[in-house]
């Protein structure tokens, strides 16, 4: 396999000639996209922006929603060795001028009008960003705007005279060229540039494809966003090396009606799409009549005890055995048609996975293979194998990778998957890569299988008054199981005792409402009733049953809404900026403890 990125695409465009390399829907249809016409496609592409001025070095922004001409655009910026800067869509144009700016950018490329006013907004403050390109018919306000199909006819021109002048371009890349600057999440503060090579990201690819089951007759359903890397590596260059057809969702919202149309085999996602793909089921269960809700979760228990027994790689006994087949097809069976019938397996990254929803997923027949990264490690460190996934677990390190327990538990990792440093930022670089070893900032441990386990972030960790640590993440993970909970985030940094901030399900909060009258105006109202809070005290004393004194959630408040991005409360990945959410909702965490400690006379044990 190349060890460059635009190697990996032209070497399976020459070995699988795929007649359907890539799907996308348009006007009401899917339309396949052969390899050669994709080839085409990034051939004059390239070579119109290398038309433009861009040279090999050069920082090309890319700020666009997952679609097709995402991949066109990374490979032409590839192949001419510049420089993709990968953006995410929902940025403000404040955070896009901190990218565009610090990176150095001297193009843009942009995927409709919205982002091309977006940057028109900002780009006066930025000397350096000559050019802005739209992808979609825009309008074009501006000397420095250009449009897709004009960059791409300037570049059929210049194949006309020289028809493998990409391709020479291309055989020029080398793999420790720079590929990308990937600028992290922020969760923690301003974001940080990943530098990473083409042999950084290819050396994860090969490695991935030793121990994963992608086949040229996959077809895979994409819908995160391209320009995080668990999409970027795992769900474009992995698939493209595999011969895998890569069909593009039209949306978050329609990845379930593009399911049942496409008929994937393979799905990427992160935790949180699956906790809301089992929080669906389970409503939609508990919503039908008496008997076939009763018949729905008897056969769901008996095929989660198979699921159980199978992952803890135990005998599963007849009667069990007997009672999931029954199981699949009166719950199984249904769920997997809900997704296109065909899938073979999912992947999870970018944050642990609950185990009770991956449990959830093997008993109705759709295996999920969790891994574990970084975007300044390409991204995969660890991966379970197909057939040997462990709940809870991220699996064992990858080939060439290797990973042990630093300094309080943190997780290291060295190995040619490890960035070249934080672009200008070199006290960074100096904090994260020590001898070559890159410190991630998770808490973990390996057991005597070589299996690594996550137990939360080192900057979540809450350290309460009295010093004691508590990760918050895993009690976080499990209240998001139930039907009530979208969101948790757990408070008490500093403080005398921890206390939850839970944002409802507003769906099955104000159905509930309704079937028991109760009377509200708005969602602040509804949050605030006993009768509300009482559904959920339930939750928070099962999950303090098992925890030590100083972990247990001493009260909780129900927030008013959804954490959003827009509101810089989540990450475009939907991490939660902890310290936002602290910041907005301060009253409401001060309220908590001030009536806690009013209503015990003393502060709670720490």
């Amino acid at each position: 396999m190349s060890a460059t990125l635009i190697g990996i695409f032209l070497e399976t465009v020459s070995r699988y000639r795929k007649s359907a390399q890539f799907m996308r829907k348009a006007a009401g249809r899917w339309d396949a996209v052969s390899a050669e016409r994709a080839l085409g496609d990034v051939e004059r592409f390239g070579l119109g922006l290398q038309d433009l001025g861009i040279r090999r070095g050069d920082h090309v922004a890319l700020l666009s929603e997952t679609r097709y001409e995402w991949p066109i655009a990374d490979l032409a910026i590839l192949g001419l060795g510049a420089i993709n800067v990968p953006i995410y869509p929902t940025l403000t144009a404040p955070q896009c001028r901190y990218i565009l700016e610090n990176s150095e950018a001297t193009t843009a490329i942009v995927s409709n009008a919205a982002q091309l006013e977006k940057l028109h907004a900002v780009a006066g403050s930025l000397p350096a960003l000559r050019t802005l390109i739209s992808i979609d018919p825009s309008p074009l306000d501006h000397p420095r705007d250009v449009s897709w199909e004009a960059v791409a006819r300037r570049g059929s021109e210049r194949m006309a005279r020289d028809p493998q002048a990409f391709r020479s371009e291309a055989a020029r890349v080398k793999p420790r060229d720079v590929a990308t600057i990937i600028y992290t999440s922020g969760t923690t503060g301003e974001p940080k540039g990943a530098i990473l090579t083409h042999g950084n990201i290819a050396s994860n690819v090969a490695s991935c494809l030793e121990v994963m089951s992608l086949l040229p007759t996959d077809t895979s359903l994409s819908f995160l966003p391209l320009c995080h890397i668990l999409e970027r590596m795992a769900g474009l260059y992995a698939m493209l090396a595999a011969g895998v057809t890569i069909a593009y969702a039209e949306n978050l919202e329609t990845v379930a009606a593009n399911a049942v149309e496409v008929r994937p085999t393979i799905l990427t996602g992160v935790p949180r799409f699956y906790e809301k793909v089992y929080a669906r089921v389970m409503e939609n269960a508990l919503a039908q009549p008496p008997l076939r809700r009763r018949l729905f979760f008897w056969a769901l228990r008996g095929a989660t005890a198979a699921a159980r027994a199978r992952l803890a790689e135990e005998h599963v006994p007849p009667w069990t055995a007997l009672h999931a087949r029954i199981a699949d097809r009166l719950a199984g069976a249904r769920v997997r048609d809900r997704v296109g019938g065909r899938l073979r397996y999912c992947i999870s990254g970018g944050a642990p996975l609950s185990a009770k929803v991956m449990e959830f997923f093997f008993a109705v027949g759709i295996p999920i293979v969790e891994g574990y990264g970084l975007t300044e490690t390409s991204p995969v460190i660890c991966l379970n194998r197909l057939g040997r996934e462990t709940p809870g677990s991220v699996g064992p390190p990858i080939p060439g990778v290797e990973v042990r327990i630093g300094e309080g538990g943190e997780i290291l990792t060295r190995g040619p998957h490890v960035m070249q440093g934080y672009f200008k930022n070199e006290a960074a670089t100096r904090a994260a890569l020590t001898d070559g070893w890159f410190h991630t900032g998770d808490v973990g441990r390996i057991d005597e299988r070589g299996r690594l386990f996550i137990t939360d972030r080192i900057k979540d960790l809450l350290v309460t008054a009295g010093g004691k640590k508590v990760a918050p993440q895993p009690l976080e993970a499990k209240l998001k199981t139930s039907k009530w909970v979208s969101e948790a985030v757990l408070v008490g940094d500093r403080r005398p005792c921890v206390m939850g901030l839970l944002v409802p399900n507003f769906a099955s909060l104000e159905a509930e409402a309704r079937a028991r009258g109760w009377a509200t105006d708005s969602r602040e109202d509804l949050v605030l009733r006993p009768e509300a809070l009482a559904l959920y005290q339930p939750l928070i004393d099962s999950l303090n049953e098992g925890l030590a004194p100083f972990e247990r959630i001493k009260s909780f408040a129900l927030l008013p809404r959804e954490l959003s991005a827009d509101a810089d409360e989540l990450t475009p990945t939907l991490k939660v900026k902890r310290r936002i959410v602290n910041q907005h909702f301060a009253r409401i965490i001060e309220d908590l403890y001030t009536h806690s400690f009013a209503a015990t006379g003393t502060p709670a044990s720490a």
